[in-house]
């Protein structure tokens, strides 16, 4: 796969904790352009088994992809203290979660 141009967005704004919000901002933008944002939004869909239909494992094994480059997206794009903390987390959508709880706005309002 090509590099995406916007890319580098991310890589000029690394994820240091305090600047989520413009982080989370611009890989939404990278994200939409390949339009693959919904991995980070949306759980997993339940894993294919042997009596699944073509559609199914087309869908499961799309969206797996999809979630390997967000997910590759997000680590690349943080500070090395947060790769270390987020590199075993299987799934984009599990990454997301967790940075929103540490660093979303109604976390900074509650330490306010």
């Amino acid at each position: 796969m090509a590099k995406n141009p916007l890319a580098g967005l991310l890589d000029t704004n690394k994820l240091t904790g305090p600047n989520y919000l413009d982080w989370l901002r611009n890989l939404k933008i990278v994200l939409d352009s390949e339009k693959i944002t919904y991995v980070i939004d949306k759980a997993p869909p339940e894993k294919v088994s042997e009596a699944s239909t073509l559609e199914e494992l087309t869908t499961w094994q799309k969206w797996k992809d999809d979630d390997i480059h967000a997910r590759y997206y997000m680590i690349a794009s943080m500070s090395n203290e947060l790769q270390k903390q987020h590199e075993n987390m299987e799934h984009a959508a599990e990454i997301h979660l967790h940075l929103q709880e540490l660093y979303g706005e109604q976390t900074r309002y509650v330490r306010y």
